[in-house]
């Protein structure tokens, strides 16, 4: 019996050992398998790149990395590097950043040739990789929410409900990923002012945006990002405020493998040269001055009186009734889209009061030199097909506004949030609390990598915001016009 108990004992215990060599064998941290890919890596550069045709770019699903709006690839990065790519000759191969934890070891082991994700050079991280000259230069910000109610409050006096000053920060609950320089900044800070700030630690694959829009959402109050990436974000959150500077100028550039030589010295001499185009300053201006410019404007539009809504009412009641609409409705959504502008220009290429994308408008009869009613009925028509869409939702509210929801961000995000909102128990046909909760969900990695999702993220809550928006003040529309 004892002899039975010792041999199953070392039975148990070869298993076990076998199961830990099979994990070590597999294991990404393998620290045998990890020299192995990166000696393998050290022999990539600018020849590989050339030969394979790809040039292979870490990015993060942001407004500043790369991101996709109403079917565009976008992205301040996004945009540099397809220029940069253009010049080699090579395709522009995109590789979602998961976790920003781990985006140096994927580029240490040649699985990238470039990290793209804002990323600031410090020099902590120049002990692993190495950087580009810089192409941009920004401060580090802090993201804090409005009061309630602030757009009936004068600046002044939101101004005394805000921090205002680095030094308030003490005693502070201030959200970060742990090994992000905002975390490192907020460490010298508390030297700085002499006093204790909580920093809450955030894990990789929880991005600044995410964070952001915890804020806004009210579920943190603050977290620190840089100011380009903050002035992009108050673009689709107006309750933030990002005044409060907390550091110097810091540089942003691309991380690139210390054994590519050829790649930094070909792209640091693209980049001298293109950050002196009038390209490059357009980009600047389109992602980080042009949603400005849109909030400000939204400012001076913060009321409207008098017995008119607008000087385009003919025009929104003669093509609302053609086929059966409340002129409220389609003129509320112009609103959202425009604010009555029919020459804006969005940061995404948008263009016209109702804000047709350059691939969509012709579809409708729209370009960006129509005039005013051209655009109008166009909007029109894009509403009433995406109505029609939506014909099996049995009630006319809810079916308005999946209407308006596609309108904004595509019937394939939608679609997508329909099937989760089936799969997770929730009404698809009913938008309020049920397919809307799943749209807004749509940016966290575990419903837009489900099965059933087709189209990937999307910043879902922005598209609920957009809905709740157009709906709310279309019901006071109909109150306050006839």
């Amino acid at each position: 019996m004892v002899r039975e108990l010792k041999s199953h004992k070392l039975g148990y215990l070869l298993l076990v050992l076998v199961a830990v060599f099979v994990s070590l064998g597999s294991c990404d941290s393998n620290p045998i398998q990890e020299k192995r890919l990166r000696k393998a890596a050290a022999g990539m550069d600018l020849p590989t790149i050339l030969k394979n045709g790809k040039l292979r770019v870490l990015v993060e699903n942001s407004s500043v990395s790369y991101f996709v709006y109403r079917g565009k690839k976008m992205g301040f990065e996004y945009e540099m590097l397809q220029a940069f790519a253009q010049e080699l000759g090579v395709e522009l191969e995109l590789i979602p950043a998961e976790n920003l934890d781990d985006i140096q070891r994927i580029l240490n082991r040649g699985e990238a040739d470039l990290i793209a994700c804002n990323y600031t050079i410090t020099n902590d991280r120049k002990k692993e990789i190495d950087f580009t000259v810089p192409f941009l230069y920004t401060k580090q910000v802090l993201v804090q929410r409005k009061p309630m109610s602030w757009e009936k409050m004068t600046d002044a006096e939101v101004q005394k409900v805000l921090l205002t000053d680095a030094s308030q920060l003490a005693k502070k609950k201030i959200h970060v990923w742990d090994k992000s320089s905002y975390h490192q900044r907020l460490m010298h800070l508390q030297d700085e002012i002499g006093d204790t700030i909580y920093i809450q630690n955030e894990p990789g694959d929880v991005t600044a945006e995410d964070l952001i829009e915890k804020v806004a959402e009210g579920y943190i109050d603050y977290t620190i990002v840089e100011k380009n990436v903050a002035q992009v974000n108050t673009k689709f959150h107006d309750n933030l405020d990002v005044n409060l500077e907390i550091s110097f100028n810091q540089k942003i550039g691309f991380g690139l493998r210390k054994t590519s030589p050829l790649l930094k010295a070909r792209i640091n001499e693209w980049i001298s040269k293109f950050t002196q185009t009038a390209s490059f300053k357009y980009m600047k201006y389109k992602y980080f001055d042009l949603s400005k410019i849109t909030i400000n404007t939204q400012d001076e539009f913060s009321s409207l009186g008098g017995g008119q809504l607008s000087k385009y009412d003919a025009i929104f009641k003669k093509e609302a009734s053609k086929y059966g609409w409340d002129w409220r409705f389609i003129a509320s959504v112009a609103y959202q889209e425009s604010k009555f502008n029919p020459d804006v220009v969005s940061f995404g290429g948008a263009y016209g009061m109702m804000q047709f994308m350059p691939g969509t408008g012709p579809k409708y009869g729209v370009y960006p030199n129509s005039t005013p009613a051209v655009q109008i009925a166009g909007g029109m028509k894009k509403l009433q097909s995406d109505f029609k869409t939506w014909h099996d939702i049995p009630q006319t509210d809810q079916r308005q506004k999946f209407t308006l929801a596609t309108y904004n961000a595509g019937l394939g995000h939608i679609k997508d949030a329909q099937r989760l909102a089936e799969k997770h128990g929730l009404n698809p046909k009913i938008w309020d609390g049920n397919v809307e909760e799943m749209v807004k969900k749509l940016s966290q990695k575990e419903f837009y990598r489900d099965d059933v999702v087709k189209f990937g993220a999307m910043r879902g809550t922005h598209t609920a915001k957009y809905v709740k928006s157009i709906y709310t003040r279309y019901e006071g529309y109909k109150s306050s016009f006839r």
